[in-house]
C-alpha cells in the first residue's frame, strides 16, 4: 500500500471506538455504526474477517483498499483509517445517513430536471476526479449513489469502490474481467468482452440520468440476454408521453453518453461542459406525479430482486478474481 501504510494500525479498534450495530452485511464483511472515543464522532466502519478470505480475495480487499486510499473528494465516501489484527481487517469510513439516490426521490415527491442536472455534475465531477488519478469504478447504480446526512442539501457520495480498478499511468488499458457491474448499467463493451477503460462508468452514468428523467430505465426484458442484446446494440427510444416534457438538452446528453462506441462515448470532462450541466438548458419545471410513482415500483422491484442479486454478487466476486491480480 505505498506511502499510505502509516494510515494502518496494527492495534485493536476497540481503543479508539465503541463499536456499536450493524448497518450492512455482505459475503466477507459487516458494517457496523462505530463513535470515536476522544470527540464522540460518528462513522462507519467496514469489518472483514481475513481467515474467512483465500488469497486471492484478500488481494481484491486490499485493492479496495489501496484504491480508497488514493481517494479524497468531496461526492466519494472517505475512508480515514485502518486497523488490522490477526484475524481482522477494519476499515473507517465516513458514516452515510441520508439514504440512497431513488429514495430521496420519492421522499421529495417531486424532481426536476435542474435537481438532475446538479446530481449528475457532482457525479461526473467524482468521476472525472477518479479517472484523473487512474481509478475506474466499475459499477456505478443508483444504490452505490448515497446522501452524506438528510439535509436536503447533503451531497451525493459515490461508495463501493469494491469492483474499482486501478491504472498507473504506465499500464495499458489492458483486459478487465466481463463478469464486472451489475446488469442494466453495465456498458456494452464489457458484454461483448473486449478490452474497455474508463468509458464504462460513463455508460452507467448515462443509464442512471435516464431513469432520473423518466423513472424507468432504458434497457429492460426479463430475460437477461434479451436485455444484454439491448444494451450491445444501444437500443433504447424516448417514449411518448414521458419524454414529451423533457428538453433537448437532456436528450442529447443522454444520447452522448449511451453511446455504444467507447471512442465516441462523451468523457467525464466533455459531459461536465454539455449545456445542460453547465448552462441553463436544464428546466426547474416539476417532473408529472407520475414520475415519482415510477421511481417507487422501480424501487420496490429492486427490493424484490436483492436475494436473487445476492447469489450473482457472490458468483461475480468468484468470477472477477482472476482480474485482481492483473
Amino acid at each position: 500500500m505505498g506511502n499510505n501504510i502509516k494510515k494502518l494500525k496494527k492495534e485493536e479498534i476497540r481503543r479508539y471506538y465503541d463499536i456499536k450495530e450493524q448497518l450492512g452485511k455482505g459475503s466477507f464483511a459487516t458494517v457496523k455504526r462505530a463513535v470515536r472515543k476522544s470527540d464522540g464522532k460518528q462513522f462507519a466502519v467496514k469489518i472483514i474477517k481475513k481467515n474467512k478470505l483465500n488469497a486471492e480475495e484478500l488481494l481484491v480487499v486490499h485493492d479496495e483498499v489501496e484504491i480508497m486510499h488514493r481517494i479524497n473528494h468531496v461526492n466519494c465516501v472517505q475512508l480515514y483509517e485502518m486497523f488490522e489484527t490477526n484475524k481482522k481487517l477494519y476499515m473507517v469510513m465516513e458514516l452515510l445517513t441520508g439514504g440512497e439516490l431513488f429514495d430521496r426521490i420519492v421522499m421529495k415527491g417531486s424532481y426536476s430536471e435542474l435537481e438532475a442536472s446538479q446530481l449528475i455534475r457532482d457525479v461526473l465531477s467524482a468521476i472525472h476526479y477518479i479517472h484523473g488519478i487512474g481509478i475506474v469504478h466499475r459499477d456505478l447504480k443508483p444504490e452505490n449513489l448515497l446522501y452524506l446526512n438528510q439535509d436536503m442539501k447533503s451531497p451525493v457520495k459515490i461508495t463501493d469502490f469494491g469492483l474499482a480498478k486501478y491504472r498507473s499511468s504506465k499500464e495499458t488499458r489492458e483486459m478487465m474481467n466481463t463478469a464486472c457491474g451489475t446488469p442494466g448499467y453495465v456498458a456494452p463493451e464489457i458484454l461483448k468482452s473486449e478490452s474497455y477503460g474508463k468509458e464504462v462508468d460513463l455508460w452507467s452514468i448515462g443509464v442512471i440520468l435516464y431513469i432520473l428523467l423518466c423513472g424507468f430505465p432504458p434497457f429492460y426484458s426479463e430475460r437477461t440476454d434479451e436485455l444484454y442484446n439491448q444494451i450491445k446494440r444501444g437500443e433504447y427510444e424516448f417514449p411518448d408521453p414521458y419524454w414529451t416534457e423533457i428538453s433537448f438538452a437532456a436528450k442529447d446528453l443522454v444520447r452522448k453518453l449511451l453511446t455504444v462506441n467507447p471512442k465516441r462515448r462523451y468523457t467525464a470532462e466533455q459531459a461536465l461542459k454539455h449545456p445542460w450541466i453547465s448552462g441553463n438548458a436544464a428546466p426547474a419545471r416539476k417532473f408529472g406525479g407520475g414520475h415519482t410513482q415510477r421511481i417507487k415500483l422501480l424501487q420496490a422491484r429492486r427490493t424484490l430482486r436483492r436475494a436473487v442479486q445476492t447469489i450473482i454478487a457472490l458468483n461475480r466476486f468468484a468470477l472477477n478474481i482472476p482480474a485482481a491480480s492483473s
